[in-house]
């Protein structure tokens, strides 16, 4: 009789050995979230690694910001794609057609989207639940 397992110590187990695996696969979502579309030292369109100061862009004397971390590449690009869009641009890059120009606006719905994502109340439910969880042993 000393053999017998007992079933309620079981399931209990079972249930710590699940709430361990959904908590590793929350705290994997949120770690990928932050280290896919967070991070500050890469452009965020092209993944290239910058520098902080890039984070403007230098034209004409001027000096024009975007709202995105970009390389000195992917800056030009967008403020041409933004010039393009409001009838301007620089007539040199042919290159910067209807094609190139529906690929940043699909990039920059993407961005929305992932912002959306990242302020939708499941997703802040998920971070709170993270915090107030004990941390894995």
């Amino acid at each position: 009789m000393s053999n017998i397992i007992s079933l309620n110590s079981k399931i209990q187990l079972a249930k710590e050995k699940k709430a361990v695996i959904i908590r590793k696969r929350k705290i994997q979502t949120v770690q990928k979230i932050f280290q896919c579309t967070q991070c500050a030292f890469k452009c965020e369109k092209c993944g290239t690694q910058i520098s902080m100061d890039h984070h403007d862009i230098k034209k004409d004397d001027n000096s024009q910001k975007t709202s995105y971390r970009f390389c000195e590449s992917c800056s030009e690009e967008y403020i041409d794609y933004i010039k393009r869009t409001n009838g301007e641009g620089n007539p040199d890059c042919y290159w910067h057609n209807e094609a190139w120009i529906k690929v940043w606006k699909t990039w920059i719905d993407y961005q929305g989207s992932i912002d959306r994502y990242l302020k939708s109340k499941e997703f802040i439910q998920l971070l709170n639940e993270i915090k107030q969880t004990k941390p894995d042993k």
